[in-house]
C-alpha cells in the first residue's frame, strides 16, 4: 500500500476507508476480504440527461454542455441523500465528450444529447502546422470551470475527477477521420506518425495540470471510471485499434501508450469490445498497465457467460480485471469464477437489491 494515504469523509459513505483498502488490494490482484463492486451499469453517466436536451437545437446543446453550475446541480441532485454502498464511490468528472484532448489543440466538438464528436481537423497534410495546444481554450477554460466548481459543492459530499483524456491514436482519428486515417496508415504512415507525436507530447503536461487542481483541493485521483488512487490515476485506451492490425497497432499505438502510462501509480486500459481483444498481448507487454476494464459490448455481445474464458486468460496471467454483468447473470458468474483480481459492476434499482448483492459476494470463495 502506498503511504501517500490521508482521510476523507463522506457523508453517504461511510465505509470509505475500507472501500479504498480493498481497492488498493484490488491493484495487487489480491482480496482483503470480498472482491469490490460497484453498483452502477458501464456509462451509465451518459444517459442521466439524455431526456432534458433531445429536443434542443445544436447550439443549444453546446450551451447546456458548458453550463458549468447546471452540470454540477444536475450531479448533486443524484448523490443528495443517497448511501453508497461496496466501492460505488460517488465521483463527479467534468465531462464535455470523449474527444476533448483533440480540442484542447482546435478541433471543434458537435454535441448530441449523451456525447459530442470532433468535426475533422487536418483536412490536407498543411493542416498539421496548425495544431496546437491551446490550454486557454473554451474547452479547457469551461473543464477548470466545473472542476473548481464541483470541488467547492462537494465538499464532504463526493469527490472530484479529472476528465476523460484520449492521447495517441484516438486523438488523431478525431483531427482526421478515423476511416481517414485508416487509409493514412497504409498511404502516409509517417504523417501518422508525425500527428501521433503532437497527440503524446504534451499529455503529461495537460495531465499534471487537472492533477494539480485536484490535489490541491485534497482530493484523489479519479475519472469517469469511478476508481480513486491515492497517487495519480489514468485510463488508457485505443478505440481506433480496433481498426487496425496487430502489426500496425505496435508500430504507432504501443509506443504512445508505453509513453502515456509512464510514471503513473495506477493505470487501467479501457478495452472496449472483441475488436481490441487482439493487441491483448501487447497491451500487456507494458509493465505500468496494472489492470484491464473489459467491455463486451452491447446486445448479443453483453452477456458475461460468453466472456468467461477470457476473463479466465486474465486471472491466469495475474491481470486484475474490472467486469461488467448485469444481477441476472451474477450468480452464474460466481459459480464459474475464482473472485481473485475481479472488481465487479453491477447495475441495481435500489439499495435493498445492493445490500442482498453484498451479502451475496461476501461469501463468494
Amino acid at each position: 500500500m502506498s503511504g501517500d494515504w490521508w482521510t476523507i469523509e463522506l457523508e453517504g459513505m461511510p465505509q470509505f476507508e475500507m472501500a479504498m483498502r480493498r481497492v488498493y488490494a484490488w491493484y495487487e490482484n489480491e482480496i482483503i476480504d470480498r472482491a469490490p463492486i460497484r453498483f452502477q451499469a458501464h456509462n451509465a453517466f451518459l444517459n442521466a440527461a439524455s431526456e432534458e436536451i433531445a429536443n434542443l437545437p445544436p447550439a443549444e446543446k453546446k450551451r447546456w454542455w458548458f453550463n458549468v453550475e447546471l452540470q454540477v446541480d444536475l450531479f448533486v441532485q443524484t448523490v443528495e441523500g443517497r448511501r453508497f454502498h461496496g466501492e460505488t464511490f460517488p465521483v463527479y468528472f467534468p465531462n464535455l465528450g470523449p474527444e476533448v484532448y483533440a480540442a484542447f489543440y482546435g478541433t471543434k466538438l458537435v454535441y448530441g444529447e449523451v456525447t459530442s464528436w470532433a468535426e475533422p481537423l487536418v483536412k490536407t497534410w498543411d493542416d498539421i502546422e496548425s495544431i496546437q495546444l491551446d490550454m486557454n481554450n473554451e474547452y479547457f477554460h469551461t473543464l477548470d470551470n466545473l472542476t473548481e466548481h464541483a470541488i467547492e459543492r462537494g465538499k464532504g459530499k463526493f469527490l472530484t475527477g479529472y476528465t476523460d483524456l484520449h492521447p495517441g491514436l484516438d486523438c488523431v482519428a478525431a483531427w482526421r477521420d478515423p476511416q481517414q486515417l485508416c487509409f493514412d496508415l497504409i498511404e502516409n504512415p509517417d504523417k501518422v506518425a508525425l500527428m501521433a507525436e503532437l497527440a503524446i507530447v504534451d499529455f503529461r503536461q495537460i495531465y499534471d495540470h487537472f492533477d494539480a487542481i485536484l490535489k490541491r483541493a485534497g482530493q484523489l485521483s479519479v475519472s469517469w471510471m469511478g476508481i480513486p488512487s491515492f497517487g495519480t490515476m489514468h485510463i488508457p485506451s485505443c478505440d481506433f485499434s480496433a481498426l487496425i492490425s496487430p502489426a500496425l497497432f505496435e508500430r504507432f499505438g504501443l509506443p504512445i501508450l508505453q509513453r502515456e502510462v509512464s510514471a503513473i501509480t495506477h493505470n487501467i486500459f479501457h478495452l472496449d469490445g472483441p475488436g481490441i481483444k487482439k493487441h491483448l498481448d501487447a497491451i500487456l507487454s507494458v509493465p505500468e498497465i496494472h489492470a484491464i476494464q473489459w467491455v463486451q459490448g452491447m446486445g448479443n455481445l453483453y452477456p458475461i457467460l460468453q466472456w468467461l474464458p477470457f476473463l479466465k486468460e486474465l486471472q491466469s496471467r495475474n491481470v486484475p480485471v474490472v467486469v461488467d454483468l448485469s444481477k441476472e447473470d451474477l450468480d452464474s458468474f460466481m459459480r464459474e469464477m475464482d473472485p481473485k483480481g475481479l472488481f465487479l459492476w453491477v447495475a441495481t434499482k435500489n439499495e435493498e437489491e445492493e445490500l442482498e448483492i453484498l451479502k451475496k459476494i461476501e461469501i463468494w470463495k
